[in-house]
């Protein structure tokens, strides 16, 4: 009855003389029958497993008896009451006074209910723990994407913009082009040892050429090998120790933004003896990702900081939320303004070079790339897209430092 049991009636029990189990499960068979009725007869409700065992515990002291009495029930919540109820007619067991006192329904059913609750709290959090959110799962797509473009160029890995792009990137093996993939860098050909390949020596001089290379000596020696067959213009250098394959995404597009010119290490024993400084491409050079910096366009490597923060943040808070871009001039007035899908053509299409760019939107390579050209000095973006060089001559920042 236990298992199928709806209620439980809670009661407490108090006899004026010594009185044992039996004589108290007597006394309520005894003073009830026929209280209720056929329906709620105590032993017809046994019989048909409607009502369960009576538990009795009940202890002596001092010439009286206190206890308690649990009742299983399988009737519906008005007739439990009623049976519990009729508990409290009861007023002797055997030739003592009695008395009973109902002082709880217990809802089992509540009980497994909450049981549920917390089971299912416990298995969602697990679930939870193991599946991927919605920008984790498009992320991982997006990856499983760029690793399946791996190609080959006459033999060896690479990317799958390296026969079209006017600059590459040189790496050691086939898990180097495979991790910059994974960032979004399309342009990465391996030389698979130090032993470089005709066909990537050829290549070198025909491209902008940046030379990624690992922290340690073996990266010292396929330089020396590149610089001895082919072409390199720029290096980047991976942590000391580390290699490129192991690389978080922020590391390789740092050490890609932080490549330096092949003249300042040629006579170097080492490039990581040379101090990391960040200089753009000089003029009508094709940086790692293709994009190009026009003749005239500012190669100074000292990041801007001629601003008005109040009036940037006047502009920024303007612009939000309305999918504007808004040219500014030296004195940070409005020049002009146009839709944020817009950007490229409004600044390379500019009269006047704007000095700053506020743009409600996501500030790609392709427009960063046009406002170094024009000569942009600033720009304040809602986001940041994925950048594989950032001009130096170009502050960047996004409207939350506002």
């Amino acid at each position: 009855m236990q298992d199928s049991a709806k209620y439980l009636i809670h009661a407490d029990i108090r006899a004026s003389g010594v009185v044992e189990r039996s004589d108290v499960v007597g006394a309520i068979f005894g003073q009830t029958e026929g209280l209720l009725g056929d329906e709620l007869d105590l032993r017809d409700l046994q019989e048909s497993s409607k009502v369960g065992r009576i538990d009795v515990e009940i202890d002596s002291e001092a010439g009286r008896s206190y206890g308690t009495l649990t009742i299983a029930s399988g009737l519906d919540r008005v007739e439990t009451a009623v049976l519990a109820a009729a508990l409290e007619t009861i007023d002797r067991i055997g030739p003592c006074r009695a008395e009973f006192e109902v002082h709880d329904l217990e809802d089992v059913r509540a009980a497994k209910r909450q049981r549920v609750v917390d089971r299912a709290t416990e298995l969602l959090a697990e679930f939870e723990e193991t599946s991927l959110s919605s920008r984790e799962l498009v992320e991982e797509v997006r990856q499983n994407v760029r690793v399946a473009d791996i190609t080959e160029f006459e033999g060896v890995p690479a990317g799958p913009r390296v026969a079209e792009s006017d600059a590459i990137v040189v790496v050691e093996g086939r898990a180097d082009v495979l991790q910059l993939l994974k960032y979004g860098v399309k342009n990465a050909i391996a030389v698979e040892g130090t032993d470089v390949p005709d066909a990537v020596a050829e290549l070198t001089r025909e491209r902008t050429v940046t030379a990624f290379l690992d922290g340690d000596r073996g990266g010292d020696l396929i330089l020396e090998e590149l610089v001895q067959v082919g072409s390199i213009d720029y290096v980047a250098i991976a942590p000391a120790g580390r290699s490129v394959e192991d690389l978080s995404r922020g590391e390789v597009l740092s050490a890609l933004r932080e490549k330096i010119l092949y003249d300042r290490v040629a006579d170097a024993s080492s490039p990581r003896d040379v101090l990391l400084e960040d200089e753009g491409p000089p003029d009508g050079r094709v940086d790692a990702d293709g994009g190009t910096l026009a003749r005239g366009a500012s190669t100074d490597p000292t990041v801007p900081e001629d601003t008005d923060p109040d009036a940037l943040a006047g502009h920024t808070e303007a612009v939000d939320g309305t999918g504007t871009v808004r040219l500014l001039d030296e004195t940070f007035d409005a020049l002009a303004e146009a839709d944020a899908g817009e950007t490229f053509a409004a600044i390379e299409d500019a009269e006047t070079v704007p000095h700053a760019v506020v743009l409600d939107g996501e500030l790609s390579q392709r427009v960063l790339d046009v406002a170094a050209q024009r000569g942009v000095r600033q720009i304040v973006a809602d986001s940041e897209g994925e950048f594989v060089k950032r001009p130096t001559g170009v502050r960047v920042r996004t409207a939350d430092e506002f």
